[in-house]
């Protein structure tokens, strides 16, 4: 068995990570959770079958709980990783990892100090698409890449969809951190991150379109250089009512792109072919339990949480470069050992 125990109810996915383990026939089960507004913890705790519990140090001191989920309020994430990471649990945080640099400096402290496995909820890297492109970059099919892109968007202002009161956190700059650029352009940022390696330095043009939630933007565009050279464009909103988004990268030899059926790879003169999948890598509560027993490789793990360190900073720089107006210097976050 894996008992799991959330930290927090408060993202849009929480729903969607408990019906995970409730249909889930492996074991994994979610027996507590505390959550700081009582009310709405007590909703999900019944609501699975799990028991609510009001001291966050009981919990995290509680001897059946095998890893923890943190599904905070973005800003609210780094407060709870100081306090669980010394546990020493396996712990899924809900994307971003954190808001700002500093504070993914501080987590990377924490996971080297106490080596507490630790693994967040982006999913891009780990699709069966996302890692026929990793493939395709190992074989050098695209030769020398110049661009790429990824538009990770959709309608949700438009749709109001954080007009309820247990998501309106999510146009609140105190406790969300940004808005569409921080909710949607983190996973753009963490798979191009993935595939393509550091960032030194982006811009950005960030803004809000709707008025719908006129605290946080609802679109944006940013631009990152690679550390290979690479430059890639990241394209987030909470506006986008139609079209083809997803990856695309240009090469020297061939390229890749989204032709709304899917993925096809192509050059001048030849016809483009469709994109041959590869195996699937488990994400989300399905890669925490992998963690939490041991079956997730450590090379992998390591090296996808040097990414999501690094999203935080990239995102820090993105948020930076829109008000200045400039080129802004992504931080360097401290490898863990």
């Amino acid at each position: 068995m894996t008992r799991i125990a959330f930290l927090s109810t408060a993202h849009i996915h929480t729903k969607q990570f408990l019906e995970n383990i409730a249909k889930a026939t492996d074991g994994r089960t979610c027996v507590a959770v505390w959550d700081d507004v009582a009310d709405r913890g007590r909703r999900y705790a019944e609501a699975n079958k799990a028991r609510f519990e009001a001291s966050l140090d009981a919990i995290l001191a509680a001897p059946d709980v095998d890893a923890f989920v943190i599904c905070a309020e973005n800003t609210r994430h780094i407060a709870l990783l100081e306090r669980v990471l010394p546990v020493g649990k396996p712990v899924f945080c809900e994307k971003p990892i954190t808001t700002t640099a500093a504070d993914a400096a501080t987590v990377a402290a924490l996971v080297a100090k106490h080596r507490t496995p630790l693994t967040c909820g982006y999913f891009q890297p780990f699709f069966k698409e996302n890692r026929a492109v990793a493939r395709l970059l190992d074989e050098k099919r695209f030769g020398q890449v110049t661009r790429v892109r990824f538009r990770n968007a959709h309608h949700a202002a438009y749709g109001h969809w954080f007009d309820n009161p247990d998501l309106a956190w999510f146009a609140d700059p105190a406790l969300a951190g940004g808005g569409a650029m921080m909710d949607m352009g983190a996973h753009a940022v963490h798979l191009l991150r993935s595939l393509f390696g550091r960032v030194d330095a982006v811009q950005a043009v960030i803004g809000n379109h709707a008025g719908v939630y006129p605290r946080v933007d609802d679109w944006g565009i940013a631009t990152l250089r690679f550390a290979s050279g690479v430059i890639g464009t990241v394209e987030a909103a909470w506006t986008q009512t139609g079209g083809i988004g997803g990856l695309e990268v240009v090469g020297s030899e061939a390229s890749l792109w989204n032709t709304g059926s899917g993925l096809v790879v192509g050059a001048p003169g030849k016809q483009a072919q469709p994109l041959q999948p590869s195996d699937v890598r488990p994400d989300r509560m399905d890669r925490l339990v992998a963690l939490a027993r041991g079956q997730l490789d450590a090379g992998e793990a390591a090296a996808d949480l040097a990414a999501v360190l690094d999203e935080a900073a990239i995102m820090d720089a993105i948020y930076a470069a829109s008000r200045s107006g400039g080129w802004e210097q992504v931080a360097r976050i401290p490898s863990i050992a």
